[in-house]
This record gives structure tokens, C-alpha cells and sequence, in this order.
């Protein structure tokens, strides 16, 4: 009896209850790398558990005959009764990397939860709740350790956080789309793949799982008859909308925003000459509708002005020639009524795209066309012989104020006004040619036609005319006389700074005392010095610019891209400093006005200079004389770069 009773209790099959005589503590084992494993099951987690609910230990650990099991149970599988998501998953991009021996390809456990505690998806607690996807999902796609480790970026699960779909499921909705919604479940598969559901052309029929009218009208459009055709161009609704980051159309970052959706997401298709070459449609359709008043509307920030969809439609896009178009000319009426009440048959004949570079031949096009045809050169005609006739007469007039003046002071020499004229002419040229790098579509690209290499070209003469000016300019104030005698009367004192302070007092009539200035006042001084600083800084700048290859091998590619910034910047400062104040002081001044004339035959009258630099005292005694002041430059009272 003690015989046959042992040997039935060996052949019936063990319950939970005996498995948790040992595995209901804390018990340790070790595995067959040596590794430290648990033993402990959860019997609360158990029981409330899909499994626990249905199957006992040994209905999955299938080895285990005996309570007594020395060597340690098989690793169990969900395939034998999961076959079929175990062979989806087998297909899918998860578990390439686990066939591969990769410790970070996801396993049914991470998603699902171990064995003993797995839950229904329809369990608000389960982590494969339509609710906690997003969640699950970000335990690996929101980790930085995903990125360093196969090249994917966690971006993509930050992005669809703040998604419309993102924010709907935080918010408590059940429809809003989840990863598995477009990834699909088990089957991940990469978007290369003609089975993935987020493969191009089979994002349609994935987003319209969701939104089936949306669509269905797509796909009649001349997007979706595209795709369904098999053409890769065509675009489809992660194109236009965003793949992850999908926002709102009332969104301003959305890209279906009205101000974005011209000049970004159409324009990336239809601005360029891709589809011109594929399918003979023009390339420039977005320039054209910004040159429009719609465009500039829209880019002065209107937010009622026509845009791209607001003529041909969203989803269901057509060619004009389809009688379903809202742009066929019998649907015109309707479509421009949406903003132009009460319009006619004949307000809908005028061509939107008229700029668009096609040669047309109808009314409004030829028309147009004549007429750029007849105002361009009579502009040029016009506007040239109005400056002409005005320089003329500027011209007789300032000449007539400096000979009114008996006694003049040569206020710049010969040598010092070619160095004057080296320098601006080359700075002229430097800012017109360097902004037309950065700002490629103003005026400044379009002087003299230049195209990149004819710019590059000119700007680095002009530079090295400017650095031989200022290396002359240094020669010139160490040998000559005229140069040394420059340094000393131009050279800041701290008395400069109080001599500012007090010609603020006067001209803001706090003072009755106005102020004297010797050779050189604060201002001119501060313009000398800040001209030696700025050449100094965009000449060496703009040779490492130039010489990026050795400088970048020499030292590293960042100082290039740091003296890139100071020059740039650099220009700026230096740009804005001529305009706003030396064009003060040679033209804007009312006691120079229209212009100080000392740049162009270096002669200032005298009655001026005393009233600016009463303090020098060597110029009145050499220019009492008017004809000591006509007599040349060879040897001036004072001399100077420029007033």
C-alpha cells in the first residue's frame, strides 16, 4: 500500500499549492551562467492574473514531473499557445536583435509583464492597455540607451507625447492613436517593408483605420490616385501632417498651420524642380503665390488670406481639368465666393500663378507682360534722369557754399584722402558683397549679377585691398611726420570722457557753456580707434575664413566657425556704426549739410574749424589767409583720415 500510494501521488499532476511550498519565499537559485535568479512567485499577482485564472504552474513549466527537481525547468515559451503572435513576433523588428543575442531586443515579457502577472489588454492595468501603450512603449523608445545603442532616436516618443494623439490618451481618450495602432502589435516591421503598416504606401489605409471619410476622399484625390499607382512622390498623410508630432491645423507649430502650409509644406514638393522634371508641372508655384497679394497678406501675417488649401482643397486635391475641381473653372465661382462675396464668371478669369515663368498667351498674361515691358525701362529712364537733373544741381550748389568761403583750413592731405578713398570704396563693397552671401534673396545678391563665384571673387579683392590699406595706413603713422603728428593729437585721454559729458549738458540745454575740442573731438577719436579695431578683427577673421582647409587642419574646424561669427557680426556693428554715426558727421550734421566736403579736397572753412576745434591753436595762424588756405596740401595746419 505505502508502495502504490507512493506511486500515485508521483503520477498526479502537481498543483499551485505545491509548487508555493518552495516558490512562495524568497528563495534564490542559480542559473546556467551562474547568475543569482529569484525563485519567489507572487501568489497575489498569480491569482488576479489571466494565467493564474486558467492554468496551473506545470500547464506552462511542462517538465516538471516532481516536487523534487534537482536540475532546473526549461525556459518556457509562449508559442505553445500563442503560436500565432509568437510567429508574427518572430517577424518583427523586436526580435532580430534577441535572435541575434542582443540584450536590448524586447521580449513578450517586457511588454506583457511576467508570466505570473500577465493581464487582459481590456485590464486598466495591463501595461498593453490601449491606455498604457504609450507608456510601455516609452520604457524603450523613450530612453536615451536606444539611440547609442542601433541609431534610434528617442525624439520619436517625445514628439508623439506632445502629439494631438499624445495629449487625447493623457487626456482619458480610447480612440486616439497608439504606437500599436500604426506600428501594429506583433509584426513590427521597419517602414521599408511592404507589409509595415507605416510602409509610404500604406499609410493611408493605416491612418484610415481611424479616419476612413478623410481617406477615402484622399485617395480619389490627385495625391492618392498617385500612390495608388505605386509613385513613391506622391505624397501621403505623414508627408503633410507629420509622422509622430501631429498636431492641430489651429496649431501654430503644425505644419497644415494656414501660415505654414505654403511656404513649408506645399513648397516642398511644389516650389522646387522635381515634379517640373517628373510630371512637366511648374516649379515656382509658391513664389509665385507669395508674390501674390494673398502671399504677402499671409506673410505680413493675415490670417483670413488665401492659402494654398484654401483654393485647391485638403484632401481632396484635383487637377483643374476634373469637373470635381474646386479650381475648374466651373467651380471658380464657389471657391473664390468663399472670401469674395457676390463674385462673377468674368472676376474668376484672371490667372492666380501669374508669375509663374510660363510664356501664356492669354489676355491678362499678355497684357502683363507688356506692361513689365514698358515700365521697367521707363523707371530706369525716369528715376536715372530725376537723380541726374538733382546731382547737378547738389553738385553747383555745394560748390557755391565752399567758394563763399574766403578762409579754409586743409583738413585732410592728398596721401590721407587716397587712403580715405582706398577705404571706404573697399568697405562699400565688402558689405554689399558679404550681406549677399547671407541674405541671398535682397538686393544685395543682385548687384552687378553677381552669382556665388563672381561674389566670392570680389569680396576677397575688396578685403585684401582694405588690409593693405590698413597695413599701409600703419607704415604711414610710424615714417611720415604727418602720420606720428596724427597719433599724438588722435590718441585717447581720459579728458575725453568728460568732454562727452559736457557737450551732452549743452546740446540738451543744461549747460550754457559749449564745449572745445582741440584737433580732434571725442567723437572723431572714438570713430579712428573702432576703425582700427574692427579692420584689425574682420581682416584676421577673414583670413581663417578663407584658409578654412589649414586652419581647420592646424588647429580645429570650431575656431573657423567662431571667426565665421565674429566676422559676420563684426560687419554688422561696423556697418551700422558708418551709417548711423560718421554719415552724421559728414552728411546729416546741419553745420556740414548737405555734405562735409574735406573727404573730396580736404579744405574745411576756417570759421567752421574754429567753431569745432577752437582749442588748436597751430590752424588759425597758418590759414588767416584765404590764399595760405588755397595754397595746396603740402603742408596743413591739420590733417586728418576724415571729419
Amino acid at each position: 500500500m505505502v508502495a502504490w500510494g507512493g506511486s500515485c501521488r508521483a503520477a498526479q499532476k502537481l498543483k499551485d499549492s505545491d509548487c508555493l511550498t518552495c516558490h512562495g519565499d524568497s528563495t534564490l537559485t542559480t542559473d546556467e551562467n551562474g547568475k543569482q535568479v529569484s525563485l519567489y512567485v507572487d501568489k497575489d499577482k498569480l491569482k488576479h492574473s489571466f494565467h493564474g485564472r486558467l492554468f496551473g504552474c506545470v500547464d506552462c513549466h511542462t517538465d516538471v514531473k516532481s516536487l523534487a527537481h534537482d536540475a532546473p525547468p526549461k525556459k518556457i515559451t509562449c508559442a505553445g499557445c500563442h503560436e500565432a503572435a509568437q510567429q508574427a513576433y518572430a517577424r518583427s523588428m523586436h526580435a532580430k536583435p534577441v535572435k541575434a543575442g542582443a540584450a536590448l531586443g524586447a521580449t513578450c515579457v517586457d511588454c506583457h509583464g511576467s508570466a505570473q502577472g500577465v493581464l487582459t489588454p481590456g485590464d486598466p492595468a495591463s501595461p498593453v492597455n490601449h491606455a498604457n501603450i504609450p507608456v510601455t512603449c516609452g520604457r524603450c523608445h523613450g530612453q536615451k540607451f536606444i539611440t547609442s545603442s542601433n541609431g534610434d532616436s528617442a525624439q520619436a516618443f517625445v514628439s508623439y507625447q506632445a502629439s494631438v494623439h499624445g495629449r487625447a490618451i493623457e487626456n482619458g481618450s480610447q480612440k486616439a492613436a497608439v504606437c500599436t495602432d500604426c506600428h501594429g502589435a506583433h509584426e513590427i516591421l521597419a517602414a521599408n517593408e511592404d507589409k509595415s503598416p507605416i510602409n509610404k504606401f500604406n499609410v493611408p489605409a493605416t491612418c484610415g483605420k481611424c479616419h476612413a471619410d478623410v481617406t477615402q476622399t484622399f485617395m480619389a484625390s490627385i495625391h492618392g490616385q498617385g500612390i495608388a499607382r505605386g509613385n513613391g512622390l506622391a505624397p501621403v498623410c505623414t508627408d503633410c501632417h507629420g509622422i509622430h508630432s501631429i498636431k492641430k491645423h489651429e496649431d501654430p507649430n503644425s505644419p497644415v498651420a494656414g501660415k505654414n502650409l505654403s511656404q513649408d509644406t506645399c513648397a516642398r514638393c511644389h516650389e522646387g524642380v522635381r515634379l517640373s522634371q517628373e510630371f512637366g508641372l511648374p516649379g515656382n508655384r509658391v513664389t509665385s503665390y507669395m508674390d501674390s497679394y494673398h502671399g504677402l497678406a499671409s506673410k505680413g501675417g493675415s490670417v483670413v488670406a488665401a492659402n494654398c488649401s484654401s483654393c485647391y482643397g485638403v484632401h481632396n486635391i484635383l487637377p483643374s481639368s476634373d469637373p470635381r475641381s474646386t479650381i475648374n473653372h466651373a467651380n471658380l465661382g464657389a471657391t473664390c465666393g468663399q472670401c469674395h462675396k457676390g463674385v462673377t464668371q468674368k472676376f474668376t478669369l484672371t490667372r492666380v500663378h501669374l508669375g509663374d515663368g510660363t510664356q501664356n498667351r492669354d489676355i491678362d498674361s499678355v497684357i502683363t507682360r507688356w506692361v513689365r515691358l514698358i515700365y521697367v525701362p521707363l523707371i530706369v529712364i525716369v528715376i536715372g534722369g530725376m537723380f541726374l537733373h538733382n546731382l547737378i544741381i547738389w553738385r553747383s550748389k555745394l560748390a557755391a557754399r565752399r567758394r563763399a568761403h574766403s578762409a579754409v583750413v586743409v583738413r585732410m592731405t592728398v596721401n590721407q584722402r587716397w587712403q580715405h578713398l582706398v577705404l571706404f570704396t573697399s568697405f562699400i563693397i565688402l558689405v554689399i558683397t558679404g550681406f549677399a552671401l547671407k541674405f541671398p534673396n535682397t538686393w544685395f545678391a543682385h548687384v552687378f549679377g553677381m552669382g556665388e563665384h563672381l561674389r566670392g571673387i570680389i569680396h576677397r579683392i575688396a578685403g585684401v585691398a582694405l588690409v593693405s590699406a590698413g597695413i599701409y595706413h600703419v607704415f604711414y603713422v610710424i615714417r611720415s611726420r604727418e602720420g606720428r603728428r596724427l597719433i599724438v593729437d588722435i590718441a585717447p585721454r581720459p579728458a575725453d570722457g568728460f568732454d562727452a559729458l559736457k557737450a551732452m549738458r549743452y546740446y540738451l540745454g543744461l549747460s550754457a557753456e559749449k564745449p572745445e575740442f582741440g584737433r580732434f573731438n571725442y567723437a572723431e577719436k572714438a570713430e579712428y580707434w573702432a576703425l582700427v579695431w574692427g579692420t584689425g578683427l574682420t581682416g584676421i577673421t577673414g583670413v581663417i575664413i578663407w584658409a578654412k582647409v589649414w586652419v581647420g587642419n592646424l588647429l580645429a574646424l570650431w575656431w573657423v566657425d567662431v571667426a565665421t561669427a565674429i566676422h559676420y557680426y563684426e560687419a554688422i556693428l561696423a556697418t551700422l556704426a558708418i551709417v548711423v554715426w560718421h554719415f552724421y558727421q559728414v552728411f546729416f550734421d546741419p553745420d556740414v549739410y548737405p555734405m562735409n566736403g574735406a573727404w573730396w579736397d580736404g579744405k574745411m572753412p576756417l570759421d567752421h574749424y574754429r567753431d569745432e576745434h577752437g582749442l588748436d591753436t597751430e590752424a588759425p595762424a597758418l590759414s588767416e589767409s584765404p590764399q595760405a588756405g588755397r595754397a595746396g596740401d603740402t603742408e596743413p595746419p591739420s590733417e586728418a583720415p576724415a571729419d
